[in-house]
């Protein structure tokens, strides 16, 4: 129950990289027949993924993962900008790729704003309208959050960015890597400029991310080399793991409507069972602008990971944030970001559904997470204090 970290491969997607480990093993910049096949599986990937998000071919830039893609998009788009501008909005909430980079853009002379978000993790239309001013080049703002599942209404964002540049550059990015197999990513229905995501994350393999460049969008180079990807990214191309990416994010497009009510339907199954079931409980996120495989749940009086460690022990996988974040030993800066109180952002854990998870996953999770709580709460002083 883990999916938003990652998720297992399909069995077709692994059946169509297979060839290209070996007997289309070609350099698609190369001019011989193996090369030409890999060339034309590269072009067919990349119409594939066009036709998914609503754009052409030649705005699809096939990159390393979502982490890679944030950071092209903010450094390319910043860099090529700053002639005209110094200055960037993001979210509080966003992914650690995003705030990182916006963080190490500060060292090169960039003015970074970070909204705050509202109790359900939105961000205000209104904060993000007086944060824009003649300075401002990039705005950056996730589609959805990875952790609380909370869907920003992105698209009313990106029209009022436009509104307010007055026909001057302000590039918009957005932060979809969550989003595939549960939103519609139709580009020209969200209006942005810029979009990442992460094959891993759609059963595609690990290592392969898509950055989609709006034709125009001011965009300087951040890995040179060759002349790969129209000049936007160089290196020799994961042919193999791009016809996975593209075959993975082709079904999850066809299964959306069916993957999203299942995942849904579970989702709430879970969330009502906890809360119903467990005192001290509370969801995070919005209760209905929310992915639909999303349950991010804070215990109040014990620690997360001592949860998810129980969970372990008994078959359970689940997450005390961002996978990402894991190591890390402050809080979430998600769950900061709503009020939470350190000791309350402590205590919480994401589950996050797939299309394998069944009703029996939930009934399961329900029958022994109450009893893991129940004996971790009778240990802690915190819990004694609030008897």
């Amino acid at each position: 129950m883990d999916h938003a970290a990652t998720t297992p491969v399909h069995p077709i997607v692994l059946e169509a990289m297979l060839p290209y480990f070996s007997k289309n093993f070609g350099n698609p910049s190369g001019i011989y027949p193996v090369a030409l096949e890999a060339r034309k599986a590269l072009d067919d990937a990349r119409s594939t993924v066009a036709e998914v998000l609503g754009c052409g071919p030649g705005e699809v830039v096939f990159t390393s993962g979502g982490t890679e893609s944030d950071n092209a998009a903010l450094r390319g788009a910043a860099f090529a900008l700053k002639g005209k501008g110094n200055h960037i909005v993001t979210s509080s909430i966003e992914h650690k790729a995003v705030l990182n980079t916006c963080h190490s853009l500060e060292e090169f002379g960039f003015k970074v704003t970070h909204l705050p978000v509202d109790r359900y993790g939105l961000v205000s239309i209104y904060d993000l309208e007086k944060a824009i001013n003649s300075k401002t080049i990039l705005v950056s703002i996730m589609v959805a959050n990875n952790e609380i599942g909370t869907i920003e209404p992105v698209a009313g964002f990106v029209k009022l960015v436009k509104e307010k540049a007055g026909g001057k550059d302000i590039v918009f990015h957005t932060d979809a890597v969550q989003c595939p197999g549960a939103l519609d990513l139709d580009v020209n229905k969200l209006g942005v400029d810029m979009l990442s995501l992460s094959a891993h994350k759609f059963q595609g393999p690990k290592g392969v991310g898509i950055l989609y460049i709006r034709d125009g969008t001011p965009f300087a180079t951040q890995q040179t080399g060759g002349a790969q990807e129209g000049n936007r990214r160089a290196g020799t191309e994961n042919v193999a793991g791009i016809v996975g990416t593209a075959t993975a994010l082709r079904m999850v497009a066809e299964g959306r409507e069916s993957n999203s009510q299942h995942c849904q339907r579970l989702r709430d199954r879970l969330i009502k069972g906890i809360l119903s079931q467990i005192k001290d409980t509370r969801l995070n996120g919005h209760r209905t602008l929310r992915l639909p495989n999303n349950v991010n749940i804070s215990f109040q009086y014990i620690e997360g990971e001592s949860i998810l460690l129980n969970l372990d022990l008994l078959g359970i996988a689940a997450s005390s944030g961002s996978a990402c974040a894991s190591e890390a030993e402050e809080p979430s800066h998600v769950l900061i970001a709503l009020g939470l109180p350190p000791e309350v952002a402590y205590g919480s854990l994401r589950f996050s559904l797939g299309s394998a998870n069944s009703e029996k996953d939930i009934d399961y999770v329900l029958s022994v997470l109450p009893s893991i709580v129940e004996r971790l709460r009778a240990m802690s002083p915190l819990a004694s204090t609030n008897e």
